[in-house]
């Protein structure tokens, strides 16, 4: 599984973000931001072994992998439950569960799910929400660039992410 994003360059800075994640971060050079992005994502797993990759696609798009996409998948349904203010009971709720342990199972990567549970998962959490999975058959740059020749690509709302204005940052006036 991969999760879309995208870098941009703001003043002397580089950005690099993942919507899906709600996950931004910045470096003085490209490379320092994708670098930083992989230690972003590998600290919002906090488990031992796991490894973020960020790839860099055509413009300013970047593919987020990992080494286990049961943990990336973990992450994402984390960050959106949160994102959206939910409690793991909430959410079991949702989903028509008595107990919030099934589901928190799949938020700590304990238990993989299927695709169509992914989406069921999702859905609880992010109902109304448009997840579009995409497959790569590596004939694309950024396919060709991934280890493995098909990839599953995330990419979450409306369409493609805009660049977000930095706190405490006002527009000056044209003199």
């Amino acid at each position: 599984m991969k999760l879309t994003g995208r870098i941009w360059r703001e003043g002397k800075l580089w950005l690099a973000e993942v919507p899906v994640l709600d996950a931004l971060t910045q470096g003085r050079s490209e490379a320092e931001a994708l670098r930083m992005l992989a230690d972003l994502v590998e600290t919002m797993a906090d488990r031992d072994g796991f490894r973020a990759t960020v790839s860099r696609g055509a413009g300013p798009s970047i593919e987020l992998g990992s080494t286990d996409p049961a943990v990336l998948a973990a992450v994402l349904l984390r960050r959106q439950r949160e994102k959206h203010g939910l409690s793991l009971a909430d959410v079991a709720r949702r989903l028509g569960a008595r107990s919030k342990t099934a589901y928190a199972r799949y938020e700590q990567g304990d238990s993989v799910p299927t695709v169509a549970k992914f989406f069921e998962l999702l859905a609880a959490v992010v109902p109304g929400a448009r997840f579009v999975l995409e497959e790569r058959d590596g004939t694309d740059a950024l396919a060709s660039r991934a280890p493995v020749a098909a990839e599953v690509v995330a990419s979450y709302g409306p369409g493609p992410p805009r660049p977000r204005k930095r706190p405490g940052r006002r527009a000056t006036p044209a003199r």
